[in-house]
């Protein structure tokens, strides 16, 4: 029994020391778990003043670098998805607007509640390279299959998801998001932010960098986390005596901008506590953009700023620069070539108002031309007038002489190949007079404006070519020539630096590879705030980005800019009479009463010509002036001719004798299968109405053969009708360039989805070519009612119908006819089977395409395509 005693208490004993020295096991767990928790999540105490040099001890304790989740953009188009709240919701506003200056391209679809998504493929490759939403709770809170249908996309082609959240009154002050180990906390008011340097995705921010002061609103939303995904990207303190969640733990710093790293679940996310007005938000948004698409949507670290001060010589006394202007200007320039290379300020200038200032002034003018050689110039006016309001080019040439002449009295550079005109005159929409005066005189080869295609938004503005002169956009900077003291500037000087502080200046540095910007003489005299302006914003973009600021003479930097955007060298005209700053810089002479109502677009060989001599017969439709070239055809929308301007288009049409019912058109068959016409024509009128015509697309390519061979094309008396339409890619050029002019004119689907891209279904008008031939009067009607002209015209009465001729033809006085030329109704040979048995089986898709469109429009189906959809079936 002792022994059996002996052996209980020695259990007893054991069991007590296994037991002590589990919970001993468990409390030191414990406490090296939550050490370990706290290095990785948990904020360090400090204190609110840490300057950059303590940043390493601020974001968070652990020093390990974490890697991301690989990115392979590979599999994705350069292209965003966009959820957004409304059309009009301000921060989805904010969020295109960052995407179209930065050029990025972007699909937007509103959020619907349960949370339905778009095809997210196309054969297998992914179609967007980062979805983003400008609220996250719309991701979080999707149906169960879409969202885990969206999540398997992502993790497939490597999409990353960026997205937003902004508090408001109804919020609740915690919120769990769904599926995610992260808990945020609204409605906080913050200080003093810090970017943390050790963030991957920070490209263009520079860190470390800490913008001391209160951030804007009370309304933002910080992130608690508990997993080694999330890393800080930009953290802030609270601010003091404001009221905060109470469950919010305490902490030095909170993360108001977080990455996933992908660690969790195989995505990558950047989620914003707040929208994007605040500058650092947008600063480290393009960032994320850049890094999550595996720098697929990125943009360069290189800016060329180029800084105009135009009207030099020119203002009222006492607002031009006095002496001790003049030297703060040199003393700036050199200042500011510290932190922008090359830099050079460029002086526009206009010499007959030279020592027409104060006496100071005047001494300030001396000081200009004895330091000539420091600066670049470049020519205004003699007198500073607007070159729109001379009428002949020899007036402008004769302006440009006198100011050539004054320039080359003091020594001012004649040579370097850039001119401004006065508020932009001439240069957009284009006096082609001033052009030519300006190459005449001075070889100009650049220019810029802020007018193209038009002032606002300032992120559309493009360059383009015109008549061998590169048109450069300019940009404003909120100095005008009024804006001469600080105190006095527009909404308070507060509103300047803030401009320059994160703000529209900084932001058009920053989403502009090149800036040219507009100042004026008087920023530099009085308080000077064109130096002030200037030097602040190089300060700081240098300090708070690592962006490279640099300068180039025009010409080179009219060359880097179309190196960039190739895109942008062909121009796109507008109405001018659609704006009225452009109509207030338009010759008077000028008026949009000659540009067309509407556009008989073809396709050829369906029977345009037919149309464009019955509406001829409307007394109240009047077409354009013949071409000496292209006959009745003006062909401006899809050729060469566009580039020689709006002015010359116009002035192809009469002047109408009653602009309120007569109808300008032309009709320029080859426009139907142009890609550049539906948008060209879409811009310069976008409320004219369009006709085409449609017969069997097999007949309307043997028509174009037979018309080539009439004309003694080489390729069409060559070969025969078959060989061209069946000829391999290997064939003679002159043969497939001839079968490409047969064939593809006939994809009616695709080319009226392309009009229709541009213009609306109510401005479009299809007619039935075999209709219009068979019964022309019915087809007038139609198009009298969908021109809206009057008065009716009965062409019922005016038509008939010439046996040998074997078409329709206008009725005169005494029973004489007139019909269309010889060239027409032409006779020739049947197509042979073989080639129409092919041409039917070529076009069978293409006319199932297009009798789905015609549904779609509500429009009947033409009897040839019905007979050869007869054929599918």
């Amino acid at each position: 029994m002792n022994l059996i005693g002996k052996l209980r208490r020695s259990f007893r004993t054991l069991v007590i020391l296994l037991a002590t020295f589990c919970l001993a096991s468990i409390a030191i767990s414990a406490y090296f778990l939550y050490t370990g928790y706290k290095q990785e999540m948990a904020l360090v105490e400090t204190t609110g003043q840490a300057e950059c040099e303590d940043l390493k001890l601020l974001p968070y304790r652990s020093a390990e670098l974490r890697t991301p989740k690989p990115i392979d953009p590979s599999r994705t188009d350069p292209t965003v998805l966009l959820f957004v709240e409304s059309q009009y919701s301000q921060l989805g506003q904010d969020i295109i607007a960052i995407l179209e200056s930065s050029k990025f391209q972007y699909h937007m679809v509103i959020a619907p509640a349960k949370g339905d998504i778009p095809p997210l493929t196309d054969n297998g490759r992914g179609k967007y390279t980062i979805v983003i939403y400008e609220n996250i709770l719309k991701y979080v809170s999707m149906d169960s299959w879409n969202r885990e249908l969206l999540e398997k996309y992502c993790v497939e082609y490597s999409v990353s998801i960026i997205g937003f959240h902004k508090a408001n009154e109804n919020s609740s002050p915690t919120v769990r998001l769904k599926g995610l180990p992260l808990q945020l906390y609204n409605n906080v008011a913050l200080r003093d932010c810090t970017v943390n340097p050790q963030s991957p995705l920070l490209r263009i921010t520079r860190a470390p960098r800490v913008e001391k002061g209160a951030l804007p609103g009370e309304d933002w939303t910080v992130f608690q986390f508990n997993h080694s995904t999330y890393q800080p990207v930009l953290l802030a303190e609270l601010q003091p005596a404001r009221p905060t969640p109470a469950t919010l733990p305490r902490a030095a710093l909170y993360a108001t901008v977080i990455q996933d790293l992908g660690l969790h679940d195989g995505i990558q996310r950047v989620l914003f506590g707040n929208n994007l007005t605040f500058w650092l938000h947008k600063l480290i948004f393009i960032d994320a953009i850049s890094f999550l698409s595996g720098k697929k949507l990125t943009l360069s670290l290189e800016r060329y700023i180029l800084v105009d001060i135009d009207d030099i010589f020119v203002g009222k006394e006492g607002t031009r620069m006095n002496i001790n202007d003049v030297k703060a200007l040199l003393e700036t320039q050199n200042l500011l070539r510290t932190q922008v290379a090359n830099f050079t300020f460029n002086l526009g200038f206009s010499g007959k108002f030279y020592h027409t200032g104060t006496e100071e002034e005047d001494e300030g003018d001396d000081l200009l031309l004895r330091s000539v050689d420091e600066f670049w110039w470049f020519p205004h006016m003699w007198s500073h007038m607007q070159p729109h309001l001379f009428h002949n080019e020899s007036s402008l040439v004769e302006q440009m002489i006198h100011n050539k002449e004054f320039a080359i009295e003091h020594g001012i550079p004649t040579g370097m190949g850039y001119a401004v005109a006065p508020h932009h005159s001439g240069v957009y929409p284009v006096h082609v007079q001033l052009y030519e005066a300006w190459k005449k005189v001075w070889h100009i080869r650049v220019t810029s404006t802020e007018e193209y295609p038009h002032l606002k938004p300032a992120r559309y503005r493009r360059g383009f070519i015109h008549n061998g002169i590169m048109v450069l956009p300019r940009q404003t900077c909120g100095l005008f020539t009024h804006t001469i003291f600080y105190k006095e500037y527009p909404g308070g000087p507060q509103e300047l630096d803030k401009s320059i502080r994160g703000g529209e200046l900084f932001l058009t540095i920053l989403l502009n590879p090149i800036s040219i910007f507009m100042t004026h003489l008087s920023n530099y005299g009085n308080d000077r705030l064109g130096l002030y302006t200037f030097a602040n914003l190089a300060s700081f973009v240098k300090s708070s980005t690592n962006l490279q600021l640099q300068t180039l003479p025009p010409v080179q930097l009219a060359q880097k800019y179309f190196e960039l955007f190739p895109e942008q060298t062909d121009p796109l005209w507008q109405n001018p009479c659609d704006d009225k700053r452009h109509r207030d810089i338009w010759s008077r002479d000028k008026t949009c009463d000659h540009l067309p109502k509407f556009l008989v677009i073809g396709p050829q060989k369906t029977g345009t010509t037919a149309l464009y001599l019955f509406l001829l017969m409307h007394p109240s439709i009047i077409s354009n002036l013949p071409s000496p070239k292209t006959f009745e055809e003006v062909q401006f929308f899809n050729g060469n001719n566009y580039h020689k301007g709006i002015d010359w288009y116009m002035d192809f049409f009469p002047t109408p004798s009653n602009i309120t019912t007569d109808l300008l058109f032309e009709k320029s068959a080859n426009y139907f299968h142009s890609e550049e016409a539906p948008k060209r024509a879409a811009s310069l009128i976008p409320k004219a109405k369009i006709i085409t015509i449609l017969i069997d697309p097999s007949d309307r390519a043997y028509s174009w053969y037979q018309h080539q061979r009439s004309h003694e094309d080489p390729a069409a008396l060559k070969f025969n009708f078959y060989e061209v339409i069946t000829g391999s890619p290997r064939a003679p050029p002159e043969m497939r360039a001839l079968q490409r002019r047969c064939l593809t004119p006939g994809w009616y689907a695709l080319h009226i989805q392309r009009w229709l891209s541009h213009f609306p279904p109510s401005q479009l008008l299809i007619i039935d070519g075999q209709q219009l031939r068979s019964d022309p009067a019915t087809v007038m009607d139609e198009v009298q009612k969908f021109l809206g002209v009057s008065p009716h015209y009965n062409y019922s009465e005016a038509l008939t119908f010439d046996p040998q001729k074997g078409f329709w033809c206008q009725l005169l006085e005494g029973g004489k006819t007139k019909c269309l030329g010889k060239s027409k109704g032409r006779k020739y040979p049947p197509m042979d089977q073989e080639s129409r048995a092919f041409l039917s089986s070529y076009y069978r898709e293409h006319n199932v395409e297009l009798s789905k469109l015609l549904h779609r429009l509500g429009q009947p189906l033409p009897s040839w395509l019905r007979q050869e959809l007869q054929k599918v079936r």
